[in-house]
């Protein structure tokens, strides 16, 4: 690391780095694509999506003083223009309103998504995707991603009514994989359901009352597995119109957490698909 990169900050009140300040509060999703990353796992994958020249960016990074050594080789991965500020632990947990254990803040900025069409066209010929309608816990937004990365679908789709992936706790869950994968948000779900159909995708509705169990679908080329929320599920609108599945479990049993729910169809689908070695 560069000597003299570091800048001190000693008053939580700093208005450089005022995007920090009581983040549980005022989280920075939805205000023009910004975002705050937290621990260094995710922070690792800012640093790769900056240097992938895509649409995520770093702004700035906020460390506690006495971590800044072990993290001198990743903080090296970002560009110079990209300030690193430095804190005693007592001001960094006066900044964020609350004690900061992990020690590791980021700002960064990602670029307005693609129109839904835009990002479908661009998918690869053999394509697996991910979709979630009516999702609002930040958990489970989360958990969508890191098992959507895991098993190598291509991208993920979530409607309207989902709450933000950006969201700093959704990040966190995700292990940062928000930052690698291609999404979109926008639309009702029929509307986005009718894209991926338009676009020749076969839709499997995930629902505990679904016709075909998971593991016996010969899947094509296109897939959309499609996940609702926990609790009512998807709407029957959905489950009428396209065709629905289910994951075999104990009898008595109402659904699995949609997290779990996502990871097993993910690794049946892929496995169908000869994605996975």
């Amino acid at each position: 690391m560069e000597p003299g990169r570091l800048i001190e900050i000693t008053n939580p009140g700093d208005p450089r780095i005022a995007e920090f300040t009581s983040i549980r509060e005022r989280d920075l999703t939805g205000r023009q694509g910004q975002f705050v990353a937290e621990g260094t796992v995710v922070l690792s994958m800012l640093a790769k999506a900056h240097a992938g020249h895509g649409p995520v960016r770093a702004e700035k990074l906020l460390l506690l003083k006495n971590r800044v050594a072990g993290l001198s080789e990743l903080i090296g991965q970002f560009p110079e223009d990209v300030p690193v500020y430095q804190a005693d632990a007592a001001v960094l947990d006066a900044i964020a309103g609350f004690h900061l254990h992990r020690g590791v803040l980021a700002l960064g900025s990602r670029a307005a998504p693609p129109a839904l069409d835009d990002l479908l066209t661009s998918l690869p010929e053999a394509s697996l995707v991910l979709v979630g309608c009516g999702i609002s816990n930040h958990d489970n937004i989360g958990a969508l991603f890191r098992n959507a990365a895991g098993f190598t679908a291509d991208a993920v789709l979530l409607d309207e009514t989902c709450c933000d992936p950006l969201y700093r706790k959704a990040l966190r869950v995700s292990v940062g994989s928000v930052l690698a994968l291609p999404y979109v948000r926008q639309g009702g779900a029929e509307d986005v359901l009718g894209a991926l159909a338009n676009n020749g995708f076969e839709i499997w509705a995930l629902s505990p009352a679904g016709q075909v169990e998971i593991g016996a679908i010969a899947p094509g080329r296109r897939v959309a597995l499609v996940m609702g929320t926990e609790g009512e599920g998807l709407p029957q609108t959905i489950l009428k119109r396209f065709r629905s599945a289910r994951i075999a479990q104990a009898p008595g049993l109402d659904s699995l957490n949609v997290g779990t729910a996502s990871g097993i169809a993910l690794y049946s689908m892929a496995r169908a698909m000869g994605r996975l070695g």
